[in-house]
């Protein structure tokens, strides 16, 4: 099993989880985070904006799956836009145990 772990821009989330739910993936944890890139933050006009808003989209996949899900989130949370950073990125890990609290019972 695969944890995948999207951060994107919060203007994205709705889209991407509906996409996903959409695909058979509707278990989703969103988490508000916040962070910055390379970029180190974004000046607009005369502020500077250290720390920029993001979700952090969290999901548990099936090896043969991950790909499916990737695609989708790139699909969704890309904004199109010309030399646009701050887009998020995707994260993928390795899950060696998985237990069901309410049951105790090891999932994998």
């Amino acid at each position: 099993m695969r944890l995948v772990r999207a951060i994107i821009r919060p203007e994205k989330t709705g889209q991407v989880m509906s996409e996903l739910s959409d695909a058979g993936f509707p278990a989703v944890t969103k988490i508000d985070v916040a962070g910055r890139g390379k970029q180190r933050g974004v000046k607009v006009g005369d502020v500077y904006y250290d720390e920029i808003p993001k979700e952090l989209l969290m999901l548990v996949v099936q090896d043969e799956e991950q790909d499916d899900v990737i695609k989708i989130i790139l699909k969704n949370a890309k904004t199109g836009e010309k030399g646009a950073f701050g887009d998020g990125k995707i994260f993928i890990s390795e899950v060696d145990e998985v237990y069901t609290i309410s049951s105790g019972l090891n999932e994998l």
